[in-house]
């Protein structure tokens, strides 16, 4: 265990939601465009909108690119319910597409519309969508890019330029009326769809998949799983046997591997932001397609697996990957309890170091329950999503660790003023333009896709 920096870093928003940081913020941007920032203490309070849908600091304008139930310019139906993780490619003359999740379960109100060669199994409701904007921002085309599959929550873009989409569920055929099996990622081409069609990558694992990162140099893919209750989800890498093959190379398969630190079955009760952990080893996953068992719960040796609750957004930044925690309960049947931690894995150390440590041990918490989905945003820092009940921001990180409201959605309110259950769902799929010009940002429900721009500086 290494020496440790710790610092408790927390700014409380206009209307007193706050988020508190515990950790070394700029251990997250080294290697990356962003380390070349200074960072800065925010945009301001945030002005409430007019119209009632976002509010954002004074400068700062959004634009409604797409909403749930509209009809989609293609044709093929109407936009699907709950937008989740996105994530945002350059095009040939300042041109942007976006790949959007929809993380529907059966029970969806609008699910994505069956397209015959996009679609995996018509029982469904799940996919992605894409947009292609031109370069003022203004929507050119709405498509579905994959359909018929289920809880479509995030995933990771490819070095080659594709998105790969996760599956959140295990649910097999014949469960909930599906025809298929489920559970796995799917490779998505931003303007051809068909060129990827609707097919699993079966090798890469079946199980709650949330987010994927590729590491440029090996190509190896580390994916995270999001298990709610106990036992808790695994960190995983897969091995292509056609690393950084370009479109279609993980089909050809490979090995899944999940991570093991060496006497640590339960990652929560590190609370030490600087913690390190050498020799961290990979075990091979027994069965990937966990035709009998969750990947989870196989037997992984004498040695045993690392679990840890609730792990999202992944992300490569550098020379490692980095890995989120969302938060960890006592009650669920972890071991301590946390708001959310942030991982960083160096592949040519073989180590894990804890980075960030999301409360509950500070005086500001986050007013609802965790971070969930974090990038890095191009002028220095963080862009966090709040998920949680109250009033849901997207909250900035400058790398010296000052924390500010960026985005809020809108509360209903009673006669007398006091708040009741949020209108908005959470915020998830913030992700950048290329030119670092334009934010682009869902809200889940009801799903609304917007495009915040405004003098972002570095």
């Amino acid at each position: 265990m290494s020496a440790t920096r710790r610092q408790v870093l927390a700014r409380a928003s206009a209307l007193g939601a706050g988020i508190a940081f515990t950790g070394a913020l700029s251990e997250l941007f080294a290697g990356t465009a962003a380390a070349q920032s200074l960072g800065h203490t925010g945009y301001g309070p945030l002005v409430p909108d007019p119209h009632g849908l976002l509010d954002l600091p004074k400068g700062f304008r959004y634009t409604v690119l797409s909403r749930e139930g509209d009809q989609l310019r293609s044709g093929e139906g109407r936009v699907p319910s709950n937008h989740d993780g996105m994530a945002a490619f350059a095009g040939r003359g300042g041109r942007t597409h976006l790949v959007r999740n929809h993380e529907n379960r059966v029970t969806a109100p609008i699910p994505v519309p069956t397209v015959s060669g996009l679609t995996y199994d018509p029982a469904g409701k799940g996919g992605c969508t894409a947009l292609t904007l031109d370069a003022r921002r203004h929507v050119l085309s709405e498509r579905v890019a994959i359909a018929g599959t289920a809880v479509n929550c995030a995933g990771g873009r490819t070095p080659w330029g594709t998105w790969l989409t996760c599956e959140e569920t295990e649910d097999k055929a014949g469960t909930n009326g599906y025809t298929k099996d489920h559970g796995f990622i799917f490779e998505v081409h931003p303007t051809d769809p068909h060129r990827t069609g609707a097919v699993p990558l079966t090798a890469m694992g079946r199980f709650q998949h949330e987010a994927v990162a590729i590491d440029p140099r090996s190509g190896i893919v580390y994916e995270t799983e999001d298990a709610f209750l106990k036992p808790f989800g695994l960190f995983y890498r897969f091995l292509p046997d056609k690393p950084l093959g370009g479109v279609g190379s993980l089909r050809a398969g490979g090995r899944l591997q999940a991570m093991r630190v060496p006497g640590v079955p339960d990652l929560s009760p590190v609370q030490e932001p600087g913690t390190r952990f050498d020799g961290i080893e990979w075990v091979d996953v027994p069965d990937p397609l966990a035709a009998s068992t969750p990947t989870r719960l196989q037997d992984y040796g004498p040695g045993g697996i690392t679990h840890a609750q609730k792990l999202e957004g992944c992300y490569w930044g550098g020379s490692c990957v980095y890995f989120v925690s969302s938060f960890a309960r006592g009650a669920d049947g972890s071991a301590a309890d946390h708001y959310g931690q942030i991982w960083r894995y160096d592949p040519a150390l073989r180590r894990l170091t804890l980075v960030v440590v999301f409360g509950p041990d500070t005086d500001v918490q986050l007013p609802g329950e965790s971070p969930d989905n974090i990038c890095l945003a191009p002028g220095g820092g963080l862009m966090v999503c709040e998920d949680g009940n109250g009033a849901q921001h997207v909250f900035g990180v400058t790398r010296k660790g000052q924390v500010y409201p960026m985005a809020r959605g809108r509360q209903v309110l009673t006669a007398g003023g006091t708040a009741q259950e949020p209108e908005w769902g959470e915020f998830a799929g913030v992700t950048f333009s290329a030119d670092g010009e334009t934010m682009y940002v869902n809200c889940y429900t009801p799903g609304t896709t917007f495009a915040v721009t405004g003098p972002w500086r570095g």
